[in-house]
């Protein structure tokens, strides 16, 4: 046995062996994940298909890991329709016949195993979410490097559906509060969708700050119920599209203070009434067109009030800021952790390893909006 392990040593292979323990930790060697697959662009229900593959224990740089949320957002269903500008890879690797694509950028997943050049500060257990589009989400298990992680820290204090949803709506909200405008303590902004995840992020995140807000809500049978919930989270005031329109109305709300910054999700008139009410060289900042409809500016507004138009979108900004990201991701967690910071309304759709097709199709065809003020989650259960 010496003379055997002597050889091994002057081969070089005694270290090459133990350097490659760590990539079979695996708990479950080969894990079968199941997901959500496409081949081509079109309606969810008529391209999406539910696949099973295996995953071989992690290599090298290759961490396996185990999905515990990922959540429904209106950018996965555009995504699959096709008319999404970030375009998923299509590939033969997930075992399918032809070249498929995973949809779902967003989710909080479980390290599993590492493979041996894996940084050795990530470990099994820890929680991670996405660092960016296109990972493809919707699935039980997967195969990712560090640069598609942001890991979590400190779970304590932070469920599963927190941590899954911290990086598109409260993120969104952050950047638009944070980067435009320059609000200091006691400045108003403004925003329509208000109910919507963004929304509700921007008056809680606001509120934070020190901002107030006006908050523009679609008329609903039960409107009262919604601004008394939307004024405990934080909400300066609360008002109906309709009372929006009503230019007197308006101007008594306004009356005395200057809005320098508008959120935009819907377009169309809502985001004209935006542009109108807008102070002095105040900014419009569009990051949806739920009602799918143009809108226009008044010349007035740009003449007069030097009013300043964008676009943000939070994928392409994290894109060209990840350690701000990843501070922003922190930031918002301990906000989450200290009771500051209240979650979205959710609806869960439990995904295990029997769950069939039509159960996963449901709330992907309803494809929830962010008119809705609920964000579907599939949730996975560990088999």
């Amino acid at each position: 046995m010496l003379p055997f392990m002597h050889m091994l040593r002057r081969a070089g292979l005694v270290k090459r062996i133990l350097a490659t323990r760590r990539q079979y930790s695996s708990r479950f060697g080969y894990e079968h994940s199941r997901c959500l697959v496409f081949s081509n662009f079109g309606q969810p229900e008529k391209v999406l298909k539910l696949h099973s593959y295996s995953i071989p224990p992690p290599y090298d740089d290759i961490i396996n890991v185990r999905f515990i949320a990922s959540p429904i957002n209106p950018a996965d269903i555009n995504q699959i329709e096709g008319v999404y500008p970030e375009k998923p890879e299509f590939t033969l690797g997930l075992g399918t016949g032809e070249k498929s694509a995973v949809p779902g950028n967003e989710g909080l997943v479980e390290i599993v195993s590492c493979g041996s050049r894996v940084n050795p500060s990530i470990r099994p257990g820890q929680w991670a979410i996405m660092s960016g589009p296109n990972f493809g989400t919707w699935r039980t298990y997967a195969q990712a490097k560090e640069s598609n992680l942001i890991i979590i820290p400190d779970r304590e204090g932070i469920s599963p559906l927190q941590a899954a949803t911290v990086s598109v709506n409260p993120s969104t909200a952050y950047c638009m509060l944070k980067y435009f405008a320059g609000l200091g303590s006691g400045d108003y902004f403004i925003q329509n969708a208000a109910n919507s995840g963004v929304g509700r992020s921007a008056i809680q995140i606001g509120r934070l700050w020190g901002f107030k807000s006006i908050n523009i809500v679609r008329d609903r049978p039960d409107i009262d119920r919604l601004k008394e919930e939307l004024r405990l989270l934080g909400g300066t005031e609360v008002i109906t599209e309709t009372e929006a329109k009503d230019r007197r109305y308006m101007a008594k709300i306004t009356e005395g203070r200057s809005i320098k910054l508008a959120l935009n999700c819907v377009g169309g008139e809502s985001a004209t009434n935006l542009a109108r009410i807008l102070g002095h060289n105040g900014h419009l900042i569009t990051y949806g067109a739920m009602s799918k409809s143009p809108f226009s500016v008044p010349a007035s507004a740009l003449i007069f009030k030097n009013i300043h138009c964008h676009g943000f979108w939070i994928s392409a900004w994290s894109k060209r800021n990840e350690a701000a990201k990843s501070q922003m991701i922190r930031d918002i967690l301990s906000w989450v952790r200290d009771g500051e910071f209240t979650d979205i309304p959710y609806e869960i759709t439990k995904w295990s390893g029997d769950t069939e097709l039509e159960t996963l199709m449901e709330p992907v065809k309803r494809g929830i909006s962010e008119y809705s003020g609920r964000k579907g989650i599939f949730l996975m259960d560990e088999d």
